[in-house]
């Protein structure tokens, strides 16, 4: 799927293999190769390296991110791409609160090759947002060919995919967290989910994502509040049509302090 940003978008182009790109002077864009796993699947990331006092943005952007676009159509021997998204932070932009990464931020991608005994050839180009002052647009080529071995110690050197890796938020048992109940009510163009959640608290001000992957609707940021051990939040799903809720697809996300959650599906 490839989504062009509105008329700020720059193209620019370079060459194979793992290249960075500069875009102006807000930020340098590249692949880190990474190492075949032993599942076969190949572990690279993409590294996105952000100027002074810019911010880009995690998958579900919050009221006033850009969210990214992926675009792997040109590449060879290439099944599919899971990204592995980093625990990101919440600011404040504008007014709005915001989700995303400052500084830099690597986004380890778990590459499955069609043939794991041939390289895969990454050519492709990523569409993401980035904010100072005024958020910004951008498209940036993406190109590197990946070999089906690594080289010697690859998996042990580049520390930074496996910081990144490690960087996730909890599962519900790592955070302790109960049985997720949700109710859901009509509302204009639309209906409200509240999900009600037992754990632990995160630490400071707690802040809940709702997203239903694979559906074409708009999810409201979810507005959150916590009464002992128990955090309630709630989101309106706004479609053109009629909204078909399934339960066990919804991803909560919890951020606070101390970390964050990942709790997919309640009943």
């Amino acid at each position: 799927m490839k989504t062009t940003l509105l008329s700020l978008a720059l193209a620019v182009t370079f060459t194979l293999p793992a290249t960075a790109q500069d875009v102006g002077d807000m930020a340098v864009i590249d692949i880190l190769p990474g190492w075949r796993t032993d599942n076969g699947t190949h572990m690279a990331a993409l590294r996105v390296q952000l100027a002074p006092g810019w911010k880009t943005y995690w998958r579900a952007p919050g009221d006033a991110g850009i969210p990214a676009y992926f675009d792997w159509r040109g590449s060879d021997n290439l099944a599919g791409v899971t990204l592995h998204w980093p625990v990101p932070e919440v600011f404040v932009q504008n007014g709005l609160n915001a989700i995303g990464y400052k500084t830099q931020v690597v986004i380890p991608m778990e590459l499955r090759p069609r043939d794991p005994s041939r390289e895969i050839i990454l050519d492709g180009a990523i569409d993401i947002g980035v904010c100072q002052d005024i958020c910004v647009p951008i498209s940036a080529p993406l190109s590197a060919k990946l070999p089906p071995e690594s080289s010697p110690g690859a998996a042990h050197r580049d520390a930074r995919i496996r910081a990144a890796l490690a960087d996730r938020p909890m599962t519900r048992a790592e955070a302790q967290v109960g049985q997720v109940s949700c109710s859901v009510n009509p509302a204009q163009r639309g209906i409200t989910i509240t999900a009600s959640i037992p754990m632990p608290t995160l630490g400071g001000n707690e802040y809940a994502v709702f997203e239903l992957p694979g559906t074409d609707v708009w999810v409201s940021p979810a507005i959150a509040h916590r009464a002992g051990g128990t955090l309630t939040a709630s989101a309106d799903v706004l479609s053109q049509g009629a909204v078909a809720f399934d339960r066990s697809k919804l991803r909560i996300t919890v951020l606070g302090r101390n970390g964050a959650v990942d709790i997919q599906g309640c009943g």
